[in-house]
């Protein structure tokens, strides 16, 4: 069912206001979490998939709380009680919970240590980093991620010159064309002159980045206690740096899943096979 795209709202989950689209529909509740520097509105062409049959939820994970990527950015650990906090506000009770990378791994700590209880969670791509990455404090510039975030292009004459760049980056190059052009629409903001620039700024981004070392998430798995599928790209940059299958074993109902043709950002590159294993997770379920 085709669904028209929400505006964005915002709840307030204690001195933050955290942005989010809600797609109403039946009262079964899902709740997706996006990457770092990314946006809920990449998340529609799967959540049209999921309408009118569950009530859908997105949270706009960017700059809603004050951050600075050079003061230890905005901590992971905050995300997750802010999205516990987001759920019980809304009253969303017993969701299916569903992330990528950064997303997923905050609804994860939200999970173990913040009181959400999730029906099943769909984990695609954690960063679950290696044990000694937690003990780490490394500055912006010598953060692998952030100190690339930082430098982000972000300014283009006009919307022309600003598709014309994501296209011509092998980064896009593999995306579902409704998606990259979802994220021209919504990633983007035009300036008063008609000059584009990113709506997630490289600062916001590299915050994210750099909030991501706060919360050691692998003695939190085993605490998770509802079915949990977790999803890896074939073809993942981060296959030997996130052990996916190690992080399954600790999961006491932990599946492990591998999407053929797919990198780090499956739900960019396949929104629709992603849609159909989640949906068949769910009726596993039952």
């Amino acid at each position: 069912m085709k669904k028209e795209i929400p505006e964005l709202k915002t709840q307030d989950v204690g001195g933050a206001g955290l942005p989010y689209l809600y797609y109403e529909g039946a009262p079964r509740p899902i709740l997706f979490a996006h990457a770092t520097g990314f946006l809920p509105w990449l998340w529609h062409p799967i959540i049209e998939e999921f309408m009118p049959d569950y009530s859908v939820w997105a949270p706009y994970i960017c700059n809603y709380r004050s951050c600075n990527p050079h003061e230890g950015g905005l901590s992971w650990n905050v995300i997750a009680e802010d999205l516990s906090a987001f759920c019980r506000a809304q009253k969303i009770e017993n969701p299916i919970l569903v992330g990528h990378s950064m997303g997923a791994t905050v609804l994860t700590i939200a999970a173990a240590a913040y009181g959400l209880k999730p029906l099943g969670m769909v984990l695609i791509e954690p960063i679950f980093l290696p044990d000694e990455f937690y003990k780490m404090t490394p500055s912006v510039q010598d953060h692998p991620l952030a100190s690339k975030s930082i430098k982000r292009v972000n300014y283009w004459p006009s919307e022309d010159d600003a598709m014309s760049y994501l296209k011509s980056r092998s980064f896009f190059s593999d995306w579902d064309e409704g998606v990259l052009q979802l994220y021209k629409q919504f990633g983007m903001e035009k300036l008063p002159e008609g000059d584009m620039q990113l709506a997630c700024t490289p600062e916001s981004e590299a915050a994210m980045f750099m909030g991501g070392l706060s919360t050691d998430p692998w003695p939190l798995l085993e605490k998770i206690e509802c079915p949990v599928l977790v999803l890896e790209g074939a073809q993942s940059p981060n296959i030997g740096l996130v052990d996916i299958q190690r992080a399954v074993s600790l999961l006491p109902q932990g599946r492990y899943g591998s999407v053929a043709g797919a990198g780090h950002l499956i739900p960019m590159q396949k929104p629709l096979e992603i849609a159909g294993i989640v949906k068949d997770f769910i009726e596993n379920l039952v």
